[in-house]
């Protein structure tokens, strides 16, 4: 009778945090309250329970994944466990949060299916892929970063273990970036003004605003390269803008790069030519 409990429980348990999903959607504010009062009332699943174990976890390939304002981008997670008697079931969902506190999870993205494809690798061990469906409307701005995937191992025998972190990954905020570089021509010598514009995804309110105070590297390609070198390093204002001068020499393009945050995805912007006369 173990088993059904224990399966009743997850699947209670996924089921109410579903239900906390169109709340989430319709005011922009992702927190599975639902989710974290059912896994209260299960604790046939807080711990482990047996020989089950879960022995590898992997999302998106271990790949950062970018999101804007407007496209779904879908995920998947593949999650191995093992069991003596065998495994019966494997559960699995997004989060994000502090340390190993599923239950009060920031943000929850649960999966198409809640027991995923499964293929057994052998009598004692089955590996279950699981598909996330990441829409900006659930996220938020402070849970840009690492996610973790909570995962749930039911043997055959009745055994579980629970792991809140089996695996994690990065969800990251779509950057954009111009760039515009004047007069166009210049004459050899002169000087060359450029312009650009750092913005990224606001989850908060669905559109892209400028992002402050990053550092920003101006590069340059002769027209006969296909290599870009740095030029100098410039910081966004506080509007995202970017300025920067540099002296005309040859024709060739000019650009903008981003590296990266911890919550925001790299970009770079397309070159813009520069005819020098």
């Amino acid at each position: 009778m173990r088993i059904r409990a224990t399966v009743a429980a997850v699947s209670g348990a996924l089921a109410l945090s579903a239900l906390a999903v169109p709340a989430a959607q319709a005011d922009h504010a992702p927190r599975p309250s639902g989710l974290s009062a059912a896994l209260a009332a299960a604790p046939d699943v807080k711990a482990a329970e047996g020989d089950t174990e879960i022995t590898k976890a992997v999302v998106n390939g271990g790949k950062s994944l970018t999101v804007g304002t407007t496209a779904v981008k879908t995920v998947t997670a593949e999650v191995t466990a093992t069991d003596p008697e065998g495994i019966y079931e494997i559960h699995a969902a997004l989060w994000n949060g502090a340390g190993s506190d599923f239950e009060n999870a920031k943000g929850f993205i649960g999966a198409n299916s809640q027991t995923g494809t499964c293929t057994e690798v052998n009598a004692t061990t089955t590996t279950c892929k699981y598909t996330f469906e990441v829409d900006p409307l659930l996220l938020a701005n402070d849970t840009a970063g690492t996610w973790k995937l909570w995962s749930v191992g039911i043997g055959a025998d009745g055994d579980s273990v629970t792991n809140a972190t089996a695996a994690t990954f990065k969800i990251l905020r779509a950057g954009k970036l111009t760039t515009d570089a004047s007069p166009e021509p210049v004459r050899t010598g002169k000087t060359v003004t450029v312009k650009g514009k750092l913005s990224r995804a606001n989850w908060d309110e669905l559109k892209y605003a400028g992002y402050s105070g990053q550092k920003v590297k101006l590069q340059f390609r002769k027209k006969t390269s296909t290599t870009y070198t740095t030029v100098k390093t410039v910081t966004s204002n506080s509007t995202g803008n970017l300025s920067a001068t540099t002296t005309a020499t040859v024709d060739g393009y000019f650009r903008y790069t981003f590296a990266g945050s911890s919550t925001t995805a790299t970009v770079t912007a397309t070159g813009d030519y520069v005819d020098v006369r």
